[in-house]
């Protein structure tokens, strides 16, 4: 019986890829550590891995360890809204513009109406719900690409919700106002986690959810007809019509779905209270565009993103350990965004590795042929026959 080659394996090349990923990263961000500072750099590194594990107490690093998994929820539904459209065929880089609409009907909600949390978190989910609908429907209809859609939307998305929340920001400050302050119903319930994390107030069921939700993706695109019918349209809408699939409908679905998930992320971010949205933010925040990362990092599959935007949120939140009077406060920033760049080679490795033992096969069979096809060797040399 022929043995199978474990290299062919999906999850093992998707690990190997994965922590390819991580190694090139880190090996660069060394480099560029040395050459700004080497006294400094082994250091700095070691720090941005540790990040929790910095503190040398067990309640410490049990706090921070729950604040990365804190900013680990909406980065995990962010790369989920991104790989579920790409399953479907559609790039859906409008995941930044969906979540800051889900951030800001989930402030806004908070503060202006005094609306639960449920109620908040239902308003960021359909927020960002009409922003991938708006996608989708000039997709379906207009066959405008949804890149250029959402990069627009983007924009709209932010500065739109900037000037919505002018009206319930902080007098002296740019910041809206907090939320645990002005609204503890629209705090998200602990159920009791926040003591399993140093007492970290900000620890809730946001947790949970990304996981119960990761779940549910994995469970709708593989075992259901409905994600059946999504994935045929996005591999082929002609073939999809063809056979009776409202792939337009499909389409606008598939981005409903999507900019629901990033604002979702949004709002379990948001209504833990751990930050303020600032009306004089000029750039979209980077939770959206790290959901790409997270999730090619996590080779498309929800549950594997899960993994992978825990280790983005852990390096990004390791780089605020780097010692500031050797390295600028940016550079926290560069080292992530290092790692975060060559996230995107994840699926180019998995390629390359399949190319490779695709002619490791060709070669071996090739000699195996040549084996058979070969004459026995006589070992008679005698130039005739004995009489």
């Amino acid at each position: 019986m022929k043995k199978k080659n474990i290299l062919k394996s999906n999850a093992l090349q998707s690990l190997l890829s994965s922590l390819i990923c991580v190694i090139l990263g880190m090996l660069i961000g060394y480099i560029v550590l040395l050459f700004i500072n080497p006294d400094g750099a082994w250091k700095a590194i070691t720090d941005v891995i540790k990040n929790f594990f910095f503190w040398p107490a067990g309640p410490m690093r049990a706090k921070y360890f729950g604040t990365t998994l804190v900013k680990a929820a909406p980065l995990a539904m962010c790369s989920m809204s991104i790989l579920f459209a790409y399953k479907v065929g559609l790039f859906n880089i409008g995941v930044a513009g969906q979540y800051v609409a889900g951030a800001g009907a989930a402030i806004y909600g908070a503060l202006a109406w005094n609306c639960g949390w449920l109620t908040c978190l239902i308003l960021a989910i359909a927020a960002g719900a009409v922003f991938g609908a708006i996608s989708g429907a000039l997709k379906a209809y207009c066959n405008v690409n949804e890149v250029i859609s959402g990069i627009m939307l983007n924009w709209i998305g932010l500065y739109s919700v900037n000037m919505l929340l002018t009206k319930v920001k902080e007098p002296s400050s740019p910041y809206t106002n907090n939320i645990t302050s002005f609204n503890t119903k629209a705090i998200l319930p602990n159920m009791g986690l926040d003591k399993l994390f140093g007492d970290n107030q900000y620890v809730t069921i946001a947790i949970p959810l990304a996981i119960i939700f990761a779940v549910a993706i994995s469970i709708i695109l593989n075992k259901t007809r409905f994600g059946y019918e999504l994935k045929a349209t996005g591999n082929n809408k002609n073939a999809a019509k063809y056979c009776g699939m409202k792939e337009k409908r499909n389409i606008i679905i598939t981005l409903v779905i999507g900019g629901g998930l990033a604002g979702m992320g949004a709002g379990l971010l948001y209504l833990t209270g751990i930050e303020q949205w600032s009306c004089s933010q000029s750039s979209v925040p980077s939770m959206g565009f790290n959901g790409i990362a997270a999730a090619f990092l996590g080779c498309l599959d929800p549950l594997g993103s899960l993994l992978s935007s825990f280790f983005i949120q852990h390096i990004t939140n390791g780089g605020g350990y780097v010692d500031k009077t050797m390295y600028c406060s940016q550079i926290s920033d560069l080292i992530s965004s290092i790692i975060i760049y060559l996230c995107g080679f994840v699926m180019f490795f998995k390629v390359f590795m399949n190319s490779r033992i695709a002619k490791s096969e060709e070669r071996k069979a090739a000699k195996a042929k040549a084996a058979e096809n070969a004459l026995p060797v006589s070992e008679n040399t005698d130039g005739g026959d004995k009489k």
